[in-house]
């Protein structure tokens, strides 16, 4: 699904990333952890196609990513990959459907199809009736419910997350963690997470560990704890 290879970065005389190489299979919940200014988000804005390596490769379902250039480069990012940040990053001055619609408008989804599918994700999430309120009318946790289903939106194959529940409370963090892994096991996207909490890193399928620009470590799955598996939710899209 995402092959990484030979991937450099630097920032003047600061050399960020240092050569990583790295394999993420398709439907694996990946997470990145390491000490800050350890490269990990970096690597994911690189990965994600926000930002291009000075060297070494990225492809993303078979797509090599540096082929690519201006308007293909932007319809690739916007029908293949989905992106969750900490703070959600939603527009206030529109309602959760409509910024769940935002990469559908871009894509040019006619209105209609982009307003069910819009309608859909958000029941899944469990807001269907919080489609008409604008952000401010919602708590932290439905607003990063609303951001994952704007994530959503065009099927991606991959879903990167940066620090996605740095803000929210222990119950929040552990409802997020879990969809997740609902969203995963029935649509069958690929999670590559950033994550500081201990907790997310050591559900996830892997754990790889950066340091100082350079892979550290990559513990496998077997080794951790299984997640509670049980959807929350049943409804089909």
């Amino acid at each position: 699904m995402i092959d990484i290879k030979g991937i450099k970065k630097s920032f003047g005389p600061l050399q960020v990333l240092k050569g990583i190489d790295l394999h993420i299979g398709k439907g694996e919940i990946v997470s990145i952890v390491g000490p800050s200014g350890a490269g990990k988000t970096t690597l994911l804005q690189i990965i994600g196609t926000l930002d291009k390596p000075d060297s070494g490769t990225v492809t993303i379902d078979g797509t090599d990513t540096s082929a690519l250039s201006g308007n293909r480069l932007a319809d690739f990012r916007n029908r293949h990959v989905g992106f969750v940040f900490q703070f959600h990053q939603l527009l206030p001055e529109f309602t959760a459907q409509e910024n769940v619609m935002i990469p559908a408008y871009i894509a040019g989804t006619p209105p209609k199809e982009a307003a069910k599918r819009a309608a859909e994700l958000l029941d899944f999430m469990g807001l269907a009736n919080r489609g008409n309120h604008k952000p401010a009318e919602l708590s932290g946790g439905e607003k990063q419910r609303v951001a994952v289903a704007r994530a959503l939106m065009n099927n991606p194959a991959v879903i990167l997350a940066d620090e996605p529940s740095g803000s929210l409370d222990s119950k929040n963090k552990g409802e997020l963690h879990q969809l997740f892994f609902d969203l995963r096991d029935k649509f069958g996207q690929t999670f590559v997470i950033v994550t500081h909490d201990e907790h997310l890193a050591a559900i996830t399928d892997r754990t790889i560990k950066m340091n100082d620009g350079l892979l550290a470590g990559d513990e496998e799955a077997a080794a951790k704890p299984q997640h509670d598996n049980n959807a929350t939710n049943n409804a089909e899209l």
